[in-house]
């Protein structure tokens, strides 16, 4: 019997489409599969490979300084990158959205996901950067929809960490 595709990513594009997010920067990672898919095939979006995920926070602060919304996708170990960009968040008071698919965690396989895994929460947490967890899919859009208010409205700084409870850890 063929395993079924969960709809909750699906659920998550259109929830950030609706909420006027029309910028998508990532690194290419399979947890974002179906938000980097929909976003490189949606006219009304634009969708930015980067070469590393601390490009993707000065994308974000300069989709706020045009008036736009932007998101960046990325695995939790491409956060170790960010740590220095991240002061420019803080510093320029951009409100800033990242969708984090997290390794390191529930099931991981791989111990070289761990040491960043394990740290994500405590390092987003010293650069000033809320971190909401989601581990089911009923929890996406609630805390997506959270998130979005807290960083478009209230101008923080919000990490969404998608967990492997929620996305699966990879096979091995």
């Amino acid at each position: 019997m063929a395993e079924t595709a969960p709809s909750w990513p699906n659920e998550l594009y259109d929830l950030l489409r609706r909420n006027g997010v029309t910028q998508f920067s990532y690194v290419p990672d399979a947890g974002h599969r179906v938000l980097i898919d929909r976003s490189l095939a949606d006219p009304g979006a634009q969708s930015v490979a980067l070469t590393t995920e601390e490009e993707g926070v000065a994308l974000c602060a300069g989709a706020d300084l045009g008036g736009a919304r932007a998101v960046l996708l990325m695995q939790s170990s491409g956060v170790g990158n960010c740590i220095n960009m991240l002061s420019l968040m803080k510093g320029g008071r951009f409100p800033f959205l990242t969708l984090v698919s997290m390794r390191g965690d529930f099931g991981e396989g791989n111990p070289w996901q761990f040491p960043m895994g394990q740290a994500v929460d405590a390092v987003l947490a010293a650069m000033g950067v809320i971190c909401l967890r989601v581990e089911r899919p009923e929890e996406v859009t609630p805390t997506v929809t959270a998130a979005l208010t807290m960083a478009f409205q209230s101008g923080n700084a919000v990490a969404v960490l998608l967990t492997q409870k929620l996305i699966g850890a990879k096979p091995f």
